[in-house]
């Protein structure tokens, strides 16, 4: 598979994950998807904020924010039910980082989640 074919893959999956945290009664608004390697560097560089190494930057990662009666839910296990969900489909989940990025939700490719 290509990155470009991993890229159609993801962007297919993301209406599902968006359907499923609504089914789950959460509201959402969307936070970083592509993060620009003008702006934060190619991959493996770090500039800006996040990581030297990304899917943001391959165009395979979305961040969400959650919202549940009016509140935003900030906190990594308010995104476990979701990201649990989002693993059985295949993807990543940044809820099991080695440091925690509970809103984070990717596809891996060569490596990089």
């Amino acid at each position: 598979m290509t990155l470009g074919e991993r890229q159609k893959q993801f962007s297919r999956m993301i209406p599902k994950l968006l359907d499923k945290a609504y089914d789950l009664g959460f509201e959402v608004t969307l936070g970083d998807a592509f993060r620009d390697p003008r702006v934060f560097g190619a991959q493996g560089k770090f500039a800006g904020y996040g990581r030297a190494s990304s899917a943001h930057k391959n165009r395979l990662a979305i961040d969400l924010n959650l919202f549940k009666g009016g509140k935003y839910m900030s906190d990594t296990e308010d995104h476990k039910q979701l990201g649990e969900w989002w693993e059985s489909q295949g993807g990543s989940w940044g809820g099991r980082f080695k440091v925690a990025d509970g809103n984070h939700y990717s596809l891996e490719w060569q490596g990089t989640k």
